[in-house]
């Protein structure tokens, strides 16, 4: 008799959450906030395990609840209750973003190195060609960043400077110079982010 009860109640819980999330589609405010206080908790402890910092894990979570109230209506029941779907879109968005900052960092690390040495091995013809494209690609993006955030970027990665020395040399808050580092990787993901295959000339 228990296995019956406790399937119920699932299926009843399951119920209620589909119901919330259409009051969520439809735009109630209230649902909206009965489905935050269930589930941000959970959904900002995957965030902050998974990236780096404390403000990258509140933005992601600010970026959890608005794809909830965009994707309410997707909602399926059937694969699970509203919480593992609420933590599975922040896992997937923080997943996001740590890849997203480590592909920026790793090709602007890569344009600030300095040139191998003689006796290394020379790249390929089509190695250097591609390597002076992302290098072209890295500057023309460096360009598009607020002078503030370009500079911070500079420094860290072509001068080698850390973040506190960065704040010294500037004469910045250190918060404020994390918060440019930030938003500068975060700008050239976007400007970084590889053409879908097929559109280039």
């Amino acid at each position: 008799m228990a296995p019956k009860d406790s399937a119920a109640e699932q299926a009843s819980d399951l119920s209620a959450d589909r119901d919330l999330l259409r009051q969520v589609a439809l735009g109630g405010a209230a649902a909206m906030r009965d489905v935050y206080a269930r589930c941000s908790a959970r959904a900002f402890a995957i965030a902050v395990r998974l990236l780096p910092t404390r403000a990258d894990a509140e933005e992601v979570l600010q970026e959890t609840f608005l794809e909830v109230w965009r994707r309410a209506r997707e909602f399926d029941p059937e694969r699970g209750g509203m919480e593992t779907w609420v933590t599975t879109i922040a896992r997937t968005r923080a997943i996001d973003r740590l890849r997203s900052l480590g592909t920026v960092s790793r090709m602007v690390e890569g344009v600030s190195r300095q040139p191998p040495p003689v006796s290394a091995t020379p790249p390929s013809p089509d190695d250097a060609a591609a390597a002076a494209q992302d290098q072209a690609r890295v500057r023309a993006a460096l360009e598009q960043l607020p002078p503030e955030q370009r500079e911070v970027v500079l420094l860290g990665y072509f001068d080698g400077l850390s973040q506190s020395e960065i704040a010294r040399k500037t004469g910045q808050p250190l918060g404020t110079v994390k918060t440019r580092a930030r938003l500068a990787l975060e700008k050239l993901a976007v400007l970084l982010e590889p053409s879908p295959a097929g559109t280039s000339s």
